[in-house]
């Protein structure tokens, strides 16, 4: 069944809901199986995929809210804390995706390592997440949209925003049309939707580019006023650039569409890590140059909340920039909507292969190879949502998704350390391939000491095993040899409790402005005494895949 852990008798709903899912177990189809996907995604497309999904129009306006209300100056600081925080998630993200290369995303890996109850909500929080987020995306090109014509007023009747008055609700078509649009290239093939999307992406890259290399320019001639502020560099202090890093965090939710394209990866073990890596650091570094640039131009009290790249540039005669940027703007929009809608249809094919939801959202196309019916359903109801319901109401709903599907991720990361091979679910194939496996080390151990006799060599082993201590494989079996189960687990379980403490004292302390600068920075010791800790055993987990 591809299951473990199945239900029965008195507490089996308990039990069903704790039962996890072998890890194996999408690989147990036939390769001919009606609803398998399409390998078609190289290296290059999942760059274009996770930079599409994550460069969104928020950089757009996040550079002047942020700089106003919390950073200043340090703007660059507060992207630079919030991508490397959203890099140790993507790591988890591409430690997983490259394990267990399936549809799901998180879903998938809750499903394999924590349960089916867990599973069943990270699915739905997922699709609420995506649904949400597209709708909200799509309603906001309009608006961009509208600059190009002169204004909101100045929109042709079928794109504007019309207001039904015995509704009270104003109708966005032009965001439903855009929903429907990409809801058809992704039903096209996922290796046409992704060169779209790439060629997006690309265009959008161009205008932050611009926007970087025109604004160095300006701030070498005009001598970077932004900078010599009165309150110089940190006019909030610490806590306004860590209360900017969380804001700015959001910016970077997006690679986790990349994991949830892994079965159509054609070498996931080595394009998912690489590609996501990839895609995030050069978010990471356009968000840091385009901060760097912006805010050395304008004072980051004279900055406009609504449009910071625009009046930068306007501010210094450059008017006509304002056109490229809207276009930057909207491209980073359409790449945005395509990013959200790809992983909702995998989502469905997932939980339907299963069996939490109705097998009609596990069909794939036979011609396409992509899940047609997932996807037009995924599409009719991001399109209702986007065209009748103001979703700003709604979108603090998407950030408590994300925070639960991060710390699933986790979690998972942690299971599939720390607990015992023996103990995840494991088909009888694989844990045949394991004990065969630790066969082989042993033989090659043997092989490696020069004995041929397997019991003479069995008894001297220990006499001249600490001359060859230097070989990385007798190393780690003797290391993973002399700790039982119960020490491994609470070396690792007082290693992680020790960093989490670490972590909420820290930030505590940073909270506390009433208390001297000094007492501020000295829980930071004690964090760093946490990462000093000594390192838990690791269950690398290599053999689930092998």
């Amino acid at each position: 069944m591809g299951f473990e852990g199945a239900a029965g008798g008195m507490g089996g709903g308990v039990r069903a809901l704790m039962r996890r899912k072998q890890v194996d177990s999408e690989r147990a189809r036939p390769a001919g199986s009606s609803n398998q996907l399409r390998k078609e995604l190289s290296v290059a497309q999942l760059i274009t995929i996770g930079v599409g999904s994550t460069i969104g129009a928020g950089v757009y306006v996040l550079v002047g809210t942020v700089a106003r209300e919390h950073s200043g100056p340090a703007l660059t600081l507060s992207f630079l804390i919030a991508g490397i925080a959203a890099a140790l998630s993507a790591f988890c993200y591409a430690e997983l995706a490259s394990r267990c290369p399936s549809a799901g995303s998180a879903y998938h890996y809750s499903y394999i390592c924590v349960g089916e109850g867990v599973a069943w909500l990270i699915g739905w929080a997922l699709i609420l997440e995506y649904t949400i987020g597209g709708s909200a995306v799509a309603r906001g090109i309009s608006p961009n949209l509208a600059l190009f014509f002169g204004g909101a007023d100045s929109l042709p009747w079928i794109l504007a925003r019309h207001e039904i008055p015995w509704l009270d609700v104003v109708v966005d078509p032009c965001a439903a049309f855009l929903v429907f649009l990409v809801t058809g290239l992704l039903c096209v093939g996922i290796k046409e939707s992704s060169f779209v999307q790439g060629v997006v992406t690309v265009l959008n890259c161009f205008v932050m580019l611009f926007v970087i290399i025109a604004g160095s320019y300006i701030g070498f001639q005009t001598g970077w006023v932004g900078y010599k502020v009165a309150g110089g560099f940190f006019p909030f202090g610490a806590n306004g650039m860590l209360a900017g890093s969380a804001t700015v965090f959001f910016a970077y939710i997006g690679f986790d569409s990349v994991a949830s394209t892994a079965e159509e990866v054609k070498n996931p073990q080595r394009d998912l890590p690489l590609g996501i890596a990839t895609a995030l650091s050069i978010c990471c570094s356009l968000y840091m140059l385009v901060s760097v640039v912006i805010v050395g131009l304008v004072p980051y009290f004279a900055m406009d909340p609504d449009t910071p790249i625009s009046s930068a540039f306007a501010k210094h005669g450059m008017h006509w920039a304002m056109y490229l940027v809207t276009t930057g703007a909207v491209l980073a929009l359409c790449s945005t909507l395509m990013g959200s809608i790809l992983p909702q249809p995998r989502i469905l094919m997932a939980m339907a292969r299963d069996g939490l939801l109705p097998s009609f959202f596990s069909d794939v196309h036979k011609t396409t190879q992509v899940p047609v019916k997932s996807t037009i359903v995924t599409g009719i109801c991001a399109a209702s949502l986007a065209f009748f319901m103001d979703v700003s109401q709604l979108a603090g709903m998407v950030s408590v998704g994300t925070l639960l599907a991060f710390t699933t991720v986790a979690v998972s990361i942690l299971i599939l350390r720390y607990v015992p091979p023996d103990e995840v679910p494991l088909p009888s194939s694989l844990q045949a391939s394991f004990r065969r496996s630790h066969e082989n080390d042993e033989e090659k151990l043997r092989d490696t000491l020069g004995y041929e006799d397997h019991e003479e060599g069995a008894s001297e082993i220990s006499d001249v095993v600490v001359e060859s201590i230097k070989d990385p494989l007798i190393e780690k079996q003797l290391y993973a040899s002399k700790l039982d189960e119960t020490k491994r687990r609470k070396t690792a379980a007082c290693s992680i409790a020790s960093v989490c403490i670490g972590v909420l004292v820290l930030t505590t302390s940073a909270s506390a402005t009433f208390l001297p600068f000094i007492c501020q920075c000295q829980p930071g010791a004690m964090l760093c005494l946490c990462f000093w800790w000594p390192a838990p055993p690791n269950w690398s987990g290599h053999a689930l895949l092998d």
